[in-house]
């Protein structure tokens, strides 16, 4: 099975910054309005806007408009898949990369 890696990179970026890992943490508890998640911060609501639209954008993270504020939840879909794509390529496989390329090794053909 072929990978498309570059579908992942948004999420893995997305999830490469301390305060969006634990927006993530606790939206896992359910869904939050915006104004609970600024509670828990020392950042302004334009930076958390910052932080949730990185989210949004990577499909980790649900957005719906409720009046004035957004209400959050977790794509907990998309989170079992990042999931599941980071084990699979974090574990030994028949068709592992890294075997094709011990294989061209020993003919010689990879550096």
């Amino acid at each position: 099975m072929e990978r498309s890696y570059a579908e992942y990179v948004p999420a893995i970026k997305a999830m490469s910054d301390e305060t969006r890992l634990k927006i993530i943490d606790m939206l896992s508890c359910g869904e939050m309005c915006a104004c609970d998640i600024l509670e828990e911060f020392s950042i302004s609501q334009s930076t958390l806007s910052y932080h949730m639209k990185i989210l949004t954008e990577s499909g980790l993270v649900n957005g719906v408009r409720d009046g004035a504020w957004m209400r959050y939840s977790l794509n907990k879909e998309k989170a079992d898949d990042v999931i599941a794509f980071f084990t699979s390529i974090t574990c030994e496989k028949d068709d592992c990369i890294c075997k094709k390329c011990k294989s061209m090794k020993s003919d010689n053909r990879c550096c």
